[in-house]
Protein backbone atom coordinates (compact mmCIF):
# COMPACT_ATOMS: atom_id res chain seq x y z
CA UNK A 1 0.00 0.00 0.00
CA UNK A 2 1.23 3.53 -1.33
CA UNK A 3 1.55 5.98 2.02
CA UNK A 4 0.21 9.55 0.98
CA UNK A 5 3.31 12.11 1.92
CA UNK A 6 0.72 14.08 4.16
CA UNK A 7 -2.11 12.34 5.67
CA UNK A 8 -5.22 12.81 8.41
CA UNK A 9 -3.69 15.10 10.97
CA UNK A 10 -0.45 16.69 8.84
CA UNK A 11 -2.42 17.09 5.93
CA UNK A 12 -5.42 18.90 8.02
CA UNK A 13 -2.79 21.00 9.67
CA UNK A 14 -0.96 22.11 6.45
CA UNK A 15 -4.12 22.92 4.86
CA UNK A 16 -5.64 25.33 7.60
CA UNK A 17 -1.74 27.20 8.27
CA UNK A 18 -1.18 28.24 4.40
CA UNK A 19 -2.24 30.61 1.78
CA UNK A 20 -5.04 32.88 3.47
CA UNK A 21 -3.36 36.98 2.67
CA UNK A 22 -1.53 36.77 -1.20
CA UNK A 23 -2.55 35.75 -5.02
CA UNK A 24 -0.55 32.36 -4.75
CA UNK A 25 -2.72 29.37 -4.61
CA UNK A 26 -2.02 25.93 -2.99
CA UNK A 27 -2.90 22.84 -4.54
CA UNK A 28 -3.27 18.57 -2.65
CA UNK A 29 -3.32 15.11 -4.78
CA UNK A 30 -5.70 13.61 -2.74
CA UNK A 31 -5.28 9.95 -5.12
CA UNK A 32 -7.23 9.63 -8.26
CA UNK A 33 -8.61 12.75 -9.83
CA UNK A 34 -9.12 14.23 -6.76
CA UNK A 35 -7.65 17.54 -6.04
CA UNK A 36 -8.12 20.56 -3.19
CA UNK A 37 -7.50 24.11 -4.25
CA UNK A 38 -6.96 26.67 -1.81
CA UNK A 39 -6.52 30.50 -2.54
CA UNK A 40 -7.41 33.41 0.02
CA UNK A 41 -8.86 30.99 2.11
CA UNK A 42 -11.31 29.58 0.49
CA UNK A 43 -11.33 25.50 -0.63
CA UNK A 44 -12.28 24.26 -4.13
CA UNK A 45 -12.38 20.14 -3.95
CA UNK A 46 -12.42 18.82 -7.34
CA UNK A 47 -13.79 15.51 -8.11
CA UNK A 48 -13.20 13.77 -4.15
CA UNK A 49 -12.58 9.91 -3.89
CA UNK A 50 -12.11 9.50 -0.67
CA UNK A 51 -13.57 6.55 0.47
CA UNK A 52 -13.59 2.47 -0.39
CA UNK A 53 -16.96 2.47 -1.80
CA UNK A 54 -15.46 1.00 -5.09
CA UNK A 55 -13.26 -1.65 -3.06
CA UNK A 56 -16.09 -2.64 -1.38
CA UNK A 57 -18.76 -2.91 -4.75
CA UNK A 58 -16.37 -4.85 -6.97
CA UNK A 59 -14.96 -6.95 -4.14
CA UNK A 60 -16.57 -10.45 -5.07
CA UNK A 61 -16.28 -9.56 -9.16
CA UNK A 62 -14.00 -10.39 -11.76
CA UNK A 63 -13.00 -6.91 -11.73
CA UNK A 64 -11.67 -5.83 -8.58
CA UNK A 65 -11.02 -2.44 -7.42
CA UNK A 66 -7.58 -3.39 -5.09
CA UNK A 67 -6.97 0.06 -3.52
CA UNK A 68 -2.43 0.48 -4.37
CA UNK A 69 -2.71 4.20 -2.13
CA UNK A 70 -3.75 4.66 1.68
CA UNK A 71 -7.04 7.28 1.67
CA UNK A 72 -5.36 10.98 2.41
CA UNK A 73 -8.08 11.78 4.81
CA UNK A 74 -11.23 11.51 6.20
CA UNK A 75 -14.32 13.68 4.22
CA UNK A 76 -16.11 13.97 7.16
CA UNK A 77 -13.34 16.30 8.59
CA UNK A 78 -13.68 18.29 5.61
CA UNK A 79 -15.38 21.12 7.23
CA UNK A 80 -14.07 24.14 5.33
CA UNK A 81 -14.60 23.02 1.79
CA UNK A 82 -16.68 25.67 -0.08
CA UNK A 83 -17.25 24.82 -3.70
CA UNK A 84 -17.03 20.72 -4.55
CA UNK A 85 -17.42 19.25 -8.08
CA UNK A 86 -18.54 16.00 -9.57
CA UNK A 87 -17.19 16.13 -13.49
CA UNK A 88 -19.23 13.01 -14.28
CA UNK A 89 -21.24 10.23 -12.47
CA UNK A 90 -18.83 7.22 -12.20
CA UNK A 91 -18.29 6.62 -8.51
CA UNK A 92 -14.35 7.49 -8.09
CA UNK A 93 -16.00 10.81 -8.98
CA UNK A 94 -18.88 11.55 -7.84
CA UNK A 95 -19.31 9.13 -4.37
CA UNK A 96 -21.78 9.33 -1.93
CA UNK A 97 -19.65 7.95 0.57
CA UNK A 98 -17.52 10.83 0.13
CA UNK A 99 -19.87 13.48 -0.43
CA UNK A 100 -22.13 12.86 2.04
CA UNK A 101 -19.46 12.85 4.71
CA UNK A 102 -18.79 16.33 3.46
CA UNK A 103 -21.91 17.82 3.02
CA UNK A 104 -22.60 16.74 6.53
CA UNK A 105 -19.32 18.54 7.85
CA UNK A 106 -19.84 21.63 5.11
CA UNK A 107 -23.41 22.09 5.27
CA UNK A 108 -22.27 25.29 3.24
CA UNK A 109 -20.42 23.40 0.42
CA UNK A 110 -21.71 24.46 -3.16
CA UNK A 111 -21.99 21.27 -5.15
CA UNK A 112 -21.14 21.58 -9.22
CA UNK A 113 -22.15 18.57 -11.30
CA UNK A 114 -23.62 18.57 -14.88
CA UNK A 115 -26.68 19.34 -15.42
CA UNK A 116 -27.41 16.22 -17.60
CA UNK A 117 -26.63 14.40 -14.49
CA UNK A 118 -27.96 16.78 -11.87
CA UNK A 119 -31.26 14.47 -11.17
CA UNK A 120 -29.12 11.57 -10.93
CA UNK A 121 -26.34 13.22 -8.82
CA UNK A 122 -29.27 14.26 -6.31
CA UNK A 123 -30.46 10.51 -6.01
CA UNK A 124 -27.66 9.17 -5.56
CA UNK A 125 -27.02 11.69 -3.02
CA UNK A 126 -30.32 11.54 -1.55
CA UNK A 127 -30.47 15.45 -1.73
CA UNK A 128 -32.92 17.71 -3.25
CA UNK A 129 -31.77 18.45 -7.08
CA UNK A 130 -31.83 21.73 -6.05
CA UNK A 131 -29.03 21.35 -3.64
CA UNK A 132 -26.53 21.10 -6.76
CA UNK A 133 -25.68 23.28 -9.43
CA UNK A 134 -26.06 22.34 -12.84
CA UNK A 135 -23.60 23.48 -15.64
CA UNK A 136 -23.51 22.75 -19.26
CA UNK A 137 -20.63 23.20 -21.86
CA UNK A 138 -20.33 26.89 -22.42
CA UNK A 139 -21.99 28.27 -18.84
CA UNK A 140 -20.16 29.44 -16.13
CA UNK A 141 -20.68 29.60 -12.72
CA UNK A 142 -19.07 32.26 -9.94
CA UNK A 143 -18.81 30.53 -6.28
CA UNK A 144 -16.66 31.17 -3.46
CA UNK A 145 -14.38 33.48 -5.42
CA UNK A 146 -14.22 30.53 -8.14
CA UNK A 147 -15.00 31.03 -11.98
CA UNK A 148 -16.03 27.86 -13.34
CA UNK A 149 -16.29 26.96 -17.15
CA UNK A 150 -17.95 24.27 -18.11
CA UNK A 151 -16.28 22.49 -21.09
CA UNK A 152 -16.79 18.91 -22.67
CA UNK A 153 -14.79 15.87 -21.91
CA UNK A 154 -14.73 12.63 -23.93
CA UNK A 155 -14.89 9.53 -22.08
CA UNK A 156 -14.76 7.82 -24.67
CA UNK A 157 -16.67 10.39 -27.06
CA UNK A 158 -18.52 13.77 -26.21
CA UNK A 159 -22.08 12.12 -25.18
CA UNK A 160 -24.76 14.52 -24.79
CA UNK A 161 -28.27 13.64 -23.65
CA UNK A 162 -31.77 13.98 -25.16
CA UNK A 163 -31.51 18.10 -24.22
CA UNK A 164 -28.01 18.06 -25.81
CA UNK A 165 -26.29 18.32 -22.30
CA UNK A 166 -22.77 16.94 -21.91
CA UNK A 167 -22.22 13.88 -19.45
CA UNK A 168 -18.91 14.15 -19.21
CA UNK A 169 -17.26 17.79 -18.90
CA UNK A 170 -14.09 19.82 -17.50
CA UNK A 171 -13.72 22.83 -15.86
CA UNK A 172 -11.56 25.76 -16.35
CA UNK A 173 -11.17 27.12 -13.05
CA UNK A 174 -10.40 31.17 -12.62
CA UNK A 175 -9.45 33.06 -9.51
CA UNK A 176 -7.19 36.14 -9.33
CA UNK A 177 -4.41 35.62 -11.66
CA UNK A 178 -4.66 31.92 -12.01
CA UNK A 179 -6.08 29.63 -14.67
CA UNK A 180 -6.41 26.05 -13.86
CA UNK A 181 -8.20 23.34 -16.02
CA UNK A 182 -9.43 19.85 -14.48
CA UNK A 183 -10.03 17.85 -17.41
CA UNK A 184 -12.15 15.11 -15.55
CA UNK A 185 -11.77 12.32 -17.41
CA UNK A 186 -11.27 12.45 -21.19
CA UNK A 187 -9.64 11.89 -24.51
CA UNK A 188 -8.75 14.21 -27.46
CA UNK A 189 -11.44 15.08 -29.26
CA UNK A 190 -11.56 17.12 -32.45
CA UNK A 191 -12.35 20.91 -31.44
CA UNK A 192 -10.96 20.40 -27.99
CA UNK A 193 -7.88 22.55 -28.72
CA UNK A 194 -10.49 25.16 -30.24
CA UNK A 195 -12.93 25.48 -27.09
CA UNK A 196 -9.83 25.63 -25.02
CA UNK A 197 -7.85 28.46 -26.67
CA UNK A 198 -9.95 31.10 -24.88
CA UNK A 199 -7.69 30.60 -21.78
CA UNK A 200 -4.20 30.72 -20.82
CA UNK A 201 -4.01 27.69 -18.75
CA UNK A 202 -1.75 27.78 -15.93
CA UNK A 203 -1.82 24.70 -14.56
CA UNK A 204 -3.85 21.65 -16.04
CA UNK A 205 -4.92 18.55 -13.98
CA UNK A 206 -4.97 15.78 -16.76
CA UNK A 207 -5.58 11.85 -16.49
CA UNK A 208 -2.55 9.59 -17.44
CA UNK A 209 -4.36 5.98 -17.64
CA UNK A 210 -4.84 5.71 -20.96
CA UNK A 211 -7.55 2.63 -22.43
CA UNK A 212 -7.34 -0.89 -22.67
CA UNK A 213 -10.37 -2.87 -23.89
CA UNK A 214 -9.36 -5.93 -20.63
CA UNK A 215 -10.23 -3.02 -18.37
CA UNK A 216 -13.30 -2.80 -19.12
CA UNK A 217 -13.99 0.80 -18.49
CA UNK A 218 -14.24 3.85 -20.23
CA UNK A 219 -10.34 4.95 -21.27
CA UNK A 220 -8.83 8.24 -20.86
CA UNK A 221 -5.44 10.05 -21.87
CA UNK A 222 -2.23 7.97 -21.57
CA UNK A 223 0.81 9.54 -20.51
CA UNK A 224 2.41 10.81 -24.04
CA UNK A 225 -0.91 11.41 -24.66
CA UNK A 226 -1.55 13.82 -21.77
CA UNK A 227 2.18 15.77 -21.78
CA UNK A 228 1.16 16.70 -26.09
CA UNK A 229 -2.27 17.36 -24.86
CA UNK A 230 -0.92 20.22 -22.19
CA UNK A 231 1.81 20.95 -24.88
CA UNK A 232 -0.63 22.43 -27.27
CA UNK A 233 -2.29 24.10 -24.81
CA UNK A 234 0.37 25.58 -24.10
CA UNK A 235 -0.12 25.04 -20.13
CA UNK A 236 2.58 26.25 -18.08
CA UNK A 237 2.80 23.53 -16.14
CA UNK A 238 0.88 19.64 -16.25
CA UNK A 239 0.29 17.63 -13.28
CA UNK A 240 -0.81 13.94 -14.26
CA UNK A 241 -3.78 12.31 -12.37
CA UNK A 242 -5.72 9.00 -12.46
CA UNK A 243 -3.06 6.48 -11.69
CA UNK A 244 -2.15 4.54 -8.58
CA UNK A 245 -5.37 4.18 -7.39
CA UNK A 246 -6.51 0.51 -8.44
CA UNK A 247 -4.12 -2.30 -9.29
CA UNK A 248 -6.28 -3.10 -12.76
CA UNK A 249 -6.72 0.92 -13.81
CA UNK A 250 -3.16 2.78 -13.64
CA UNK A 251 -0.42 3.61 -14.99
CA UNK A 252 3.74 4.61 -14.38
CA UNK A 253 4.33 8.41 -14.59
CA UNK A 254 7.92 7.83 -15.96
CA UNK A 255 6.27 7.20 -19.38
CA UNK A 256 4.56 10.83 -19.36
CA UNK A 257 7.43 12.59 -17.57
CA UNK A 258 9.71 11.06 -20.46
CA UNK A 259 7.40 12.34 -22.93
CA UNK A 260 6.92 15.74 -21.33
CA UNK A 261 10.53 16.35 -21.43
CA UNK A 262 11.10 15.03 -24.87
CA UNK A 263 8.38 18.16 -25.64
CA UNK A 264 9.97 20.61 -23.71
CA UNK A 265 6.82 20.36 -21.41
CA UNK A 266 6.70 22.01 -17.59
CA UNK A 267 5.46 18.77 -15.87
CA UNK A 268 5.27 18.00 -12.16
CA UNK A 269 4.56 14.58 -10.93
CA UNK A 270 2.78 15.02 -6.61
CA UNK A 271 2.67 12.17 -4.81
CA UNK A 272 -0.88 11.68 -2.63
CA UNK A 273 -0.93 14.34 -0.15
CA UNK A 274 1.48 15.95 -1.46
CA UNK A 275 1.44 20.03 -1.69
CA UNK A 276 2.08 22.16 -4.47
CA UNK A 277 2.66 25.83 -4.48
CA UNK A 278 1.67 28.23 -6.67
CA UNK A 279 5.23 29.86 -6.93
CA UNK A 280 6.68 26.62 -8.28
CA UNK A 281 4.87 27.28 -11.58
CA UNK A 282 7.36 28.20 -14.33
CA UNK A 283 6.99 31.80 -15.65
CA UNK A 284 6.29 32.59 -19.52
CA UNK A 285 4.90 30.32 -21.60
Amino acid sequence: MIEPLLADDALLDQIRSVGDSSDDFWLWWLGQSGFLLKWRGRHLLLDPYLSDSLTRKYAATDKPHVRMTRRAVDPARLDFVDVVTSSHNHTDHLDADTLLPLLAASPQVQVVVPAANRDFAAGRLGVAAERLIGIDDGESCQLAGFTLHAVPAAHETVERDAAGRCLFLGFVVQFGPWTVYHSGDTLRYADMLPRLSAWNIDLALLPINGRAPERRVAGNLNGEEAARLAHDLAARLVIPCHYDMFTFNTADPRTFVEAARRLGQACRVLQCGEPFQSGQIPTGR
